[in-house]
């Protein structure tokens, strides 16, 4: 084939294409706009998850009339004049390409005036050609209006994911830009719905508590450290306050959200021992450093980052979270009994009890000190309900169950490290970790009730009050006809905010707030669209955050009442996300083992 020159227009299109690849694209550039021109107020709002609108309007600098038409140029900028600059950029935008790639995959509107003009002047852009501006009565500032996203290419618009991914995406971006910039007043609206309005009064973790809620605004840690040039503030998370992924991990550097695997890879090395494995903290972290020192020019997106010396900012970022960690981590309390200076007579029933090395196998971390307390007839983690609680929720095994995934009967022997239950069978030895066997039995309870459409459930006496971030709220709203089919009661109480009146009686006593986190907080990207596996996903989150916890003592009744539910479950082998829930040790083996076999 013969070559050719590509055509302005193509050429603007590819392009656009490194810049932006999603809605969440549009509104990163044009806050970073905002922000650069000294903004204090950022107004954002989407319509049809910034498919059919994005508006983000700012009370910054503006742009002059006389360069409004240049400013949609590509490679034009304020920013920068030589290439020396490019090694100490200081400014969040600087290559000149946001807005032309923007107009050349949408029908674009900027609206602006700057302060020493009596009014300001408004240009259109469709698919990269733009019109000339027109003079318009406005404040002082810049409106950016962006309708029809790829509209002009359609491919791209088929790529993009459902409108609660994309939704989730551009409330994740605010959100943080809010915690990055407490000075600045942000609004974000998606259509009708406010999804985040900050104060800007500089108050980082009255932020953390619109986003989070007010408890785990106050859990959480503050660092600030300063060595050699650099500046490390911000919050992170104690080490009861965890998340299943990466996802609430932010770092910012001179202002910049950034991915830098060095960062992230500093932050899990300075948690090292203290999280159990497949557990993330909370994060909001802010690097601060000369321009010169990092090289923001490395991606198209702005969104990583090089070091001129990468060993010593993780070094300085590794240390600098270490110590928050220790300085705010209480020393835990011993029992004396455990310190072997004191015996219990033989006369008196040994209680259980959980000591330092509680954590031996265990799948959660508790989130309190409360969990680890010992109940001689009750259980004392999340579920404050008896596992004995069986007189009216007996499961029927279904037909469907196969006699090889049956278990046989069990005679308890007892519980190992507080974690698994020592049983033996007709065959041999079983070892069941006590949360994968809960999860299961909970599970298949609570899909029986469902599929009856007899779900009990019981209001309670003090509804609980639940705060999440935005993305996180809008996954909650799309599945409150779903918790509802299973006997909770939620509803809408405020911005980000969920009250809870009435649960399950099979979760009776535990907390329901926890029950409802767990829905949101753990699913990846397109997890929750699955809308023909959802009904069994939630029920699978809530049973798992609802289940008897390693590190948990149990008392006898209940280890049996736990087998025996077990024994009853239609796939008692696993639990609902595919974790064995027992090893069998057979006699044969155990023989060969003790070298039995062939002795006699």
């Amino acid at each position: 084939m013969p070559i050719r020159l590509l055509s302005p227009e193509v050429a603007s299109q590819i392009a656009a294409g490194e810049v932006i690849e999603r809605p969440a694209s549009v509104v990163k550039e044009l806050l970073e706009n905002s922000l650069d021109a000294g903004a204090k107020t950022v107004t954002i709002a989407i319509e049809e998850a910034g498919r059919k609108l994005i508006e983000v309007a700012d009370d910054g600098s503006g742009i002059a009339s006389s360069e409004l038409e240049l400013a949609v140029s590509r490679h034009a900028t304020s920013k920068l004049v030589r290439s020396d600059d490019l090694f100490s950029i200081s400014t969040l935008g600087f290559r000149g390409e946001a807005l032309a790639s923007i107009g050349s995959v949408s029908r674009m509107t900027i609206t602006s005036r700057v302060e020493n003009e009596k009014e300001g002047a408004r240009l259109k852009v469709e698919g990269g050609r733009s019109e000339r501006p027109t003079k318009v009565g406005t404040t002082i500032g810049t409106t950016v209006r962006v309708e029809d996203l790829f509209y002009n290419v359609p491919a791209r618009l088929k790529f993009l994911k459902t409108d609660v991914t994309e939704r989730r995406v551009i409330d994740s971006l605010v959100t943080r830009y809010a915690l990055a910039y407490p000075e600045k007043r942000f609004k974000l609206t998606d259509g009708k719905s406010l999804s985040l309005h900050t104060a800007g009064d500089g108050d980082r973790r009255a932020i953390l508590a619109a986003l989070y809620g007010v408890d785990v605004a106050k859990q959480m840690l503050e660092v600030a450290a300063e060595e050699d040039g650099y500046r490390l503030t911000g919050f992170i998370s104690p080490i009861s306050l965890t998340r299943s992924n990466r996802r609430e991990i932010t770092f910012f550097i001179n202002g910049r959200w950034v991915h830098e695997i060095a960062l992230n890879t500093a932050l899990l090395q300075a948690y090292h021992t203290m999280l159990m494995v497949g557990r993330f903290p909370l994060t909001a972290l802010f690097l601060e450093m000369d321009p010169k020192e990092v090289d923001v020019n490395v991606h198209p997106a702005k969104a990583e980052v090089r070091f001129r010396d990468q060993d010593k900012v993780f070094s300085f970022v590794q240390r600098s979270i270490r110590k928050a960690l220790l300085a705010y981590s209480p020393v835990p309390n011993v029992a004396p009994s455990l310190w072997g200076t004191t015996r219990t007579a033989p006369s008196e029933p040994r209680q259980p009890s959980v000591g330092l090395d509680w954590k031996i196998g265990h799948d959660e971390m508790p989130e309190s000190s409360d969990q680890l307390s010992v109940s001689s007839d009750r259980l004392s983690v999340d579920s404050g309900q008896s596992i004995v609680n069986r007189q009216s929720e007996t499961f029927a095994p279904g037909a469907s169950a196969g006699v090889e995934n049956r278990i046989p009967l069990m005679r308890l022997v007892g519980q190992i490290g507080a974690t698994y239950l020592a049983a033996e069978g007709p065959d041999g030895l079983y070892l069941i970790d006590q949360h994968a066997a809960h999860e299961r039995v909970l599970f298949e309870k609570l899909m029986t009730q469902h599929a009856m459409k007899k779900v009990p459930s019981q209001a309670l006496l003090s509804p609980e009050v639940l705060t999440v971030p935005p993305e996180a709220a809008k996954l909650l709203m799309e599945q409150l006809p779903v918790l509802n089919r299973f006997g909770f009661d939620v509803e809408e109480f405020g911005p980000n905010t969920f009250r809870v009146r009435a649960m399950p009686t099979l979760f009776v006593g535990s907390d329901p707030a926890a029950a409802l986190r767990a829905l949101v907080e753990d699913f990846e990207e397109d997890e929750m669209p699955l809308q023909n596996e959802i009904e069994a996903r939630l029920a699978a989150r809530v049973c798992k955050r609802m289940a008897v916890k390693g590190g948990q003592v149990l008392s006898n009744e209940e280890q049996r009442a736990l087998l025996t539910d077990l024994e009853a479950c239609d796939s008692p082998r696993t639990c609902p996300h595919g974790r064995p829930t027992m090893i069998h040790l057979s006699v044969d083996m155990l023989e060969r083992q003790f070298g039995r076999r062939g002795a006699r």
